[in-house]
């Protein structure tokens, strides 16, 4: 990998979920979680969690009750009208492919969406599934043909993604329908962050512990408000849209009964166990 972030283990990108609340101020994490079967949106406070009546999209209207942070069932966090991801978006990952000349731009399903915690469910007959440890862009608003400036007031806020990715059916199907969009290929989450400053954070993704991905988020090719001008150009980008922005080195293939972690700083950790379906 040609740029790599230093960053200790014991540092702020691998305190526990309830930490995370308690950084700067300036900067709030919202999470959509499940409790007594009933799914409901909140803003992290320390080790609770304060419930909204709807979206944080919506504001902080508060409901009135709290919850701890353990005691609930964390969700991606957004429901999306939309999954948009984004390719060949660090020169780590390119290989011997030239830099791109703008965004290039792919679908995921919404159905691929799974929540921290639960499974990556390897298919019977895929034999090359890999990580792809990537930061992920929340839609605030309205946008179409935005200006840079436009695009950036339009970003809600960020996440935390894996793009978990088939190669070999990457490689031979006409489209990636499936080998991007299995279902349980799109884990996110844990939380959103509103008001953090992206450029100064950085990416880790661990394999059973190991880290094998590690970037700083300041080397995306094109940065968050460019990716959302490009894509507003040709369509609408709607409130709750996310964009999936890129993996940074390189991938590898995970297998049944590893686990996988995907950190960046000041979002918190996206863990999910890998499993055969």
């Amino acid at each position: 990998m040609r740029s790599t972030m230093m960053i200790s283990r014991r540092s702020a990108l691998a305190l526990p979920l309830a930490a995370y609340a308690q950084q700067a101020p300036s900067v709030k994490r919202y999470v959509r979680f499940l409790r007594d079967g009933r799914a409901a949106y909140g803003l992290m406070d320390g080790g609770r969690i304060r419930e909204l009546r709807g979206s944080p999209l919506a504001g902080d209207v508060f409901s009135g009750a709290t919850h701890p942070s353990s005691a609930v069932k964390l969700l991606y966090p957004i429901e999306p009208p939309k999954v948009i991801a984004v390719g060949l978006n660090y020169k780590s990952h390119l290989g011997s492919n030239p830099l791109p000349k703008q965004p290039e731009i792919f679908f995921k399903p919404t159905t691929c969406l799974q929540n921290p915690g639960d499974p990556i469910l390897i298919p019977r007959d895929a034999k090359n599934v890999h990580y792809e440890a990537e930061l992920v862009i929340v839609i605030g608003k309205k946008l179409r043909n935005a200006s840079l400036a436009e695009a950036q007031a339009g970003i809600f806020g960020y996440t935390c993604g894996n793009d978990v990715s088939e190669r070999d059916w990457q490689k031979g199907d006409l489209q990636w329908w499936r080998a991007k969009g299995t279902d349980t290929f799109g884990p996110m989450g844990p939380m959103i962050a509103t008001g953090l400053d992206i450029s100064k954070s950085g990416i880790e993704l661990r394999l059973n512990g190991e880290t094998r991905q590690k970037q700083v988020l300041s080397d995306l090719i094109f940065d968050c408000p460019t990716c959302v001008q490009h894509i507003s150009r040709y369509m609408t980008l709607e409130p709750g849209d996310v964009i999936f922005t890129g993996t940074p080195g390189t991938t590898a293939a995970m297998k049944p009964g590893d686990t996988v972690e995907v950190e960046i700083g000041g979002i918190g950790m996206l863990r999910n166990p890998v499993k055969a379906a």
